[in-house]
């Protein structure tokens, strides 16, 4: 939703300089923003991540660095943007430390007066806020016009499921993927998980700053 805002709290390095398991389940209720002009922000919830490490195979890094896959071997907070299957964009934001393979994909977003499935999905995600491979390597800062904010307690907008990740053929065991149990917005939910019905899924439009 495009509208003039303030900022709530920065997310800053430290916050990302941490393992990708750790940083995941920690972004959901976050806020990605992008600025539009001086007064024009678009703005959602995190609703949906997944984190990917070095030491299993279904990352990128697993067989070591590459020109494909530098950034995500660099600087914790910046983003790895890449393109999936020649078709849509995956973004990532880099976590851990400088040179091991470590990042978080942003699966999901819940945007105000959006329809609820706008930025479900990463090729979704990206598009709606208009992420791509120029992107590749950006700090995440207001300066640079993308950033993230830390969001609200998440207790008081529903539990986070933590469950397998999509789309990957190795590694799929691990249980990497985390969600807002209460939001429509999420991708794909576990088997028995049933959508919530508009009058009971929690809404974006409850948290202060959107």
């Amino acid at each position: 939703m495009k509208i003039k805002r303030k900022a709530i709290s920065l997310l800053k390095k430290e916050f990302f300089s941490r393992p990708s398991n750790l940083v995941a389940p920690n972004l959901i209720g976050c806020f990605l923003v992008k600025r539009i002009s001086n007064n024009s922000y678009l703005s959602g919830v995190i609703v949906e991540t997944e984190a990917y490490s070095q030491e299993e195979a279904s990352c990128h890094g697993f067989l070591g660095r590459t020109q494909r896959n530098e950034t995500l071997f660099g600087e914790p907070g910046n983003l790895y943007v890449y393109i999936s299957y020649g078709i849509h964009h995956c973004v990532n934001i880099v976590t851990g430390s400088k040179d091991w393979a470590n990042g978080v994909l942003l699966r999901s977003i819940a945007i105000k007066g959006e329809d609820e499935r706008i930025a479900s999905g990463p090729g979704l995600l990206a598009k709606k806020f208009g992420l791509n491979r120029n992107h590749n390597n950006l700090l995440l800062s207001p300066k640079n016009d993308f950033w993230l904010e830390g969001g609200r307690d998440i207790k008081k907008i529903g539990k986070i499921v933590q469950t397998t990740r999509i789309g990957i053929s190795q590694a799929k065991d691990i249980p990497w993927r985390w969600y807002l149990e209460s939001s429509r917005s999420v991708s794909k939910r576990v088997k028995g998980d049933k959508t919530p019905p508009t009058n009971k899924c929690w809404q974006p439009s409850s948290f202060e700053g959107l």
